[in-house]
């Protein structure tokens, strides 16, 4: 999980939410492996704990070549980002994109299967932003020149904060500061049937507005409609944000982009609302629930990658980022979700 300032997240805070969760089958579910600690197993080791869960997809946050190899015919999916240091160079220079797609994809085909390459993780707006379609426009010609660009997508991995406006769904529309980039982008996407990558945490929006946002809401545990916005109704505040950001999408006439839900998660510990429970809760009803797609989206499977594989000592700033793992370093689970 890239930085959430609450200051960006204040402005996507409002009560959303939706449809009860039903559990059904989780193949649209993937677990993201970060790896900012010292104390972490093996690549290997974490390709296999994968499998044992029956956990089909994998997101990582840059070119890792032992995270790669231990993936060689493992069939897990994968989501592989572009850090955001990488972006200025790739953006300028064609041939330096070509070369990253020859080293950290072709190098891997057809073993890895690769589904998304993500340009930058939660960059936008910032001081990286503008390097985002450049680089992104570069790695799809060398993936085409290759003949991949329909087997691998390229898209970037927004936060939540560029939504401007949230509440209700259906009046999501982007931050005028994110908008002069998503433009641009969005017709990228829809040009190229790519997905938009989104990190969506209601566990934010709650901790920034517990005054208007009812923890149960936040869980998928409440127990009928709490949000009206007709047609629709919204029981929680997941689907409440990914449909804000569909209505967002639809305004800048990307209403055939699909959302991919490239984080989302509960820390367990040293938070607000921190707590075993609570994260369990979260995770699992999210799990069961993405199979149910919106209410603007009715049965459109959402592929969603929980945040996040291991709790990861060296995160900063210390305390609750530290605590959003399924598991200690160790590989035993900080509490029983099942993948099914």
């Amino acid at each position: 999980m890239a930085n959430l300032s609450m200051a960006s997240m204040s402005a996507t805070i409002l009560l959303l939410g939706i449809v009860i969760t039903i559990p059904t089958g989780v193949q649209s579910i993937g677990v993201c492996y970060g790896m900012v600690g010292n104390n972490l197993p093996q690549p290997s080791e974490v390709v296999e704990l994968y499998k044992s869960k029956t956990i089909g997809r994998m997101r990582i946050y840059g070119p890792n070549a032992d995270v790669l190899q231990a993936l060689k015919g493992s069939n897990i999916g994968l989501i592989l980002d572009v850090p955001k240091e990488d972006l200025q160079r790739l953006a300028s220079d064609r041939s330096a994109a070509s070369n990253w797609v020859q080293n950290h994809i072709k190098s891997y085909l057809p073993d890895v299967s690769f589904r998304y390459i993500a340009v930058g993780n939660e960059v936008i707006p910032g001081n990286y932003a503008q390097y985002v379609l450049p680089a992104m426009n570069n790695i799809h010609s060398a993936l085409s020149a290759s003949g991949l660009q329909n087997q691998i997508k390229v898209s970037t991995s927004v936060s939540q904060g560029v939504l401007g406006t949230s509440y209700p769904p259906s009046s999501g529309t982007f931050s005028s500061d994110a908008s002069k980039y998503l433009g641009p982008i969005v017709n990228f996407l829809a040009s190229n049937g790519s997905p938009l990558l989104v990190n969506v945490y209601p566990y934010f929006s709650y901790i920034g507005n517990m005054k208007d946002i009812k923890i149960e809401y936040a869980l998928f545990t409440s127990p009928g409609t709490v949000v009206n916005d007709p047609p629709y109704g919204y029981q929680n505040l997941f689907d409440a944000l990914v449909d804000a950001i569909y209505s967002a999408l639809e305004k800048m006439k990307g209403s055939n982009i699909p959302i991919v839900v490239s984080e989302s998660g509960w820390p367990s510990a040293n938070g607000t609302a921190a707590t075993m429970d609570n994260a369990k809760t979260y995770n699992q009803n999210l799990i069961n629930h993405v199979s149910r797609g919106t209410p603007k989206r009715p049965g459109k499977v959402i592929e969603a990658y929980v945040f996040a594989m291991f709790n990861e000592n060296e995160k900063k700033p210390s305390g609750t980022e530290n605590n959003f793992g399924l598991f200690y370093p160790n590989k035993t689970p900080v509490y029983p979700i099942n993948f099914g």
